[in-house]
């Protein structure tokens, strides 16, 4: 069955939390690099959606309607490669198309499977941020 996407809610957020902690890439080191107001923010004037099956949510993504940024997707390990991943990030590109955007952009850890999976969909890797985390940025 393929992943069901819906707008993320407050009650989501628990469950969102054991995604972004349920995976091996990636991880966040510093949890005060994520505060509460940029999450309540998200959720409430940005795109935020989640992705499920019948277990439930496995995935989510994050993207700023107003400056094309991808903040988050993340898939729960168990989860990834049954297009929770794929179905997440195309409809976030639709949503930044809908906003009138005609790039989008994101960082993720470099030589990761993420890095790896966004070569995949056409993302071009423009360098590294003062992070050291590689840019990616895809035309719309």
């Amino acid at each position: 069955m393929p992943p069901r996407l819906r707008q993320a809610t407050t009650l989501d957020l628990p469950r969102i939390h054991e995604v972004r902690h349920g995976t091996a890439e990636n991880r966040l080191e510093d949890p005060s690099l994520v505060t509460p107001a940029e999450v309540e923010w998200y959720l409430n004037e940005a795109i935020f959606l989640v992705s499920e099956d019948d277990a439930g949510i496995q995935g989510f993504t994050c993207a700023n309607h107003q400056t094309g940024y991808v903040w988050a997707l993340f898939v729960i390990d168990g989860a990834q490669g049954r297009g929770h991943g794929t179905a997440l990030l195309n409809e976030a590109i639709e949503r930044l198309r809908q906003a009138g955007h005609r790039q989008a952009s994101l960082t993720t850890g470099r030589d990761t499977r993420a890095a790896g999976f966004y070569r995949s969909k056409g993302w071009i890797e423009t360098g590294l941020d003062r992070r050291g985390e590689a840019v990616f940025r895809l035309w719309l």
